[in-house]
């Protein structure tokens, strides 16, 4: 008996609804000429900051901050120098007091790097996790992953 065939899983940029564009720089390039792996941590970590900063999408509480407890990376392709980036972000879910973002690297419309990352709330005065609010859920639904079931 075969196995069911498997569908397709390289990530889809439209289903990422904050996007940003960014250049390779010489400077992110390692030995072999080519983007080194540590990088890729920066790439996302730029999308991920410039959505959750921006005051105008009320994503940062007043006494509140949020802090990376998770990343995972999935290297997928050779990321070279000169050229441009799209990177990719969406809402995968939502825990007790997490977010879970998927996120992706394309270059010339090939993903060249996928992640998920677990971002927890916490407060500032105490540095312990505090729970999501409904308002903050709310504020995250522009941000949702297309494609994926998400849970609450």
């Amino acid at each position: 008996m075969n196995a069911p065939a498997r569908p397709d899983r390289t990530p889809r940029l439209e289903d990422f609804p904050y996007r940003l564009t960014d250049n390779v720089r010489f400077a992110d390039l390692d030995p072999n000429q080519h983007v080194n792996n540590a990088v890729y941590a920066t790439y996302f970590e730029t999308g991920r900051v410039t959505l959750m900063k921006d005051r105008s999408f009320g994503l940062m509480p007043d006494g509140l901050a949020w802090i990376m407890v998770r990343l995972d990376i999935h290297f997928r392709a050779e990321l070279r120098w000169p050229g441009t980036i799209e990177m990719g972000l969406g809402v995968a879910k939502f825990g007790r007091t997490s977010v879970t973002f998927d996120q992706v690297v394309f270059s010339n419309g090939h993903c060249v790097a996928s992640a998920q990352s677990v971002t927890v709330l916490i407060d500032e005065a105490t540095r312990k996790p505090t729970p999501l609010t409904p308002e903050i859920i709310e504020k995250f639904q522009p941000w949702l992953r297309r494609g994926v079931p998400h849970s609450n």
